[in-house]
């Protein structure tokens, strides 16, 4: 298991490259703020090597940020053979360092399904897995995945969420991930600190409402990187 300690943003970057490059260039330009970027070609890595996102795989990587390839599991129910041709292709076009595993299950009956599956994938090269059921799973999923994302959701139902349960003390808030949409954008900051006060050190607060609230990245100051 990959535990690096890292915190910050994890983007997940559902907007193609060439439909707004700029989005793209400015994570580039953040990159010590950043988690890692969840790499979504076409909810996966499509059928084919799509030479936009590899472009932009290579100029985030070169500034030195984390790439997870977006991988659907469908709660354990899409097989693991498709699972992990999925995250080859991201390894061999792309260059990801790791999955991104949306959909997961978070129920116990699912823990084996799961641990094999995140084996799986190390053994073809992937370094960090992270897993996203939305909410807080069995405890037995902190044991195999290097990030769980234990909220995803908009900003009204962030605000009202249930407290961690106890089970999540027992591990550093960096194996902990909000992502919260619908945020004002005056507000992101505050989204930010609330997921550090709930145990979870790696977030990401985008204004963004709708089937795809992700298609814009979080609101990164341009002068802050100018300067």
């Amino acid at each position: 298991m990959t535990t690096t300690g890292r915190t910050g943003l994890l983007v997940p970057m559902y907007v193609h490259p060439a439909v707004d490059p700029a989005a793209w260039e400015r994570l580039a330009l953040h990159a010590d703020r950043l988690h890692a970027v969840i790499l979504n070609v076409a909810d996966g890595p499509g059928t084919t090597r799509e030479p936009s996102f590899a472009a932009a795989a290579r100029d985030l990587r070169a500034a030195g940020v984390r790439l997870l390839g977006y991988v659907d599991t469908a709660y354990g129910e899409r097989p693991a053979a498709e699972v992990t041709a999925d995250a080859e292709r991201h390894r061999e076009w792309y260059g990801v360092d790791g999955c991104f595993l949306d959909q997961s299950a978070s129920t116990a009956s699912h823990l084996r399904h799961y641990r094999r599956l995140v084996r799986a994938i190390r053994r073809r090269g992937m370094e960090t897995v992270a897993l996203n059921p939305g909410v807080h799973p069995a405890p037995g999923y902190a044991e195999f995945a290097d990030l769980l994302v234990t909220f995803e959701g908009d900003w009204h139902a962030y605000r009202t969420a249930p407290a961690a349960p106890n089970w999540t003390a027992e591990h550093p808030p960096e194996r902990f991930c909000h992502l919260v949409h619908g945020v004002p954008p005056a507000l992101c900051a505050l989204a930010a600190r609330t997921a550090r006060l709930r145990g979870a050190a790696v977030y990401c607060a985008v204004p963004g409402h709708g089937p795809n609230p992700w298609s814009q990245p979080p609101p990164l100051p341009v002068a802050e990187a100018a300067s």
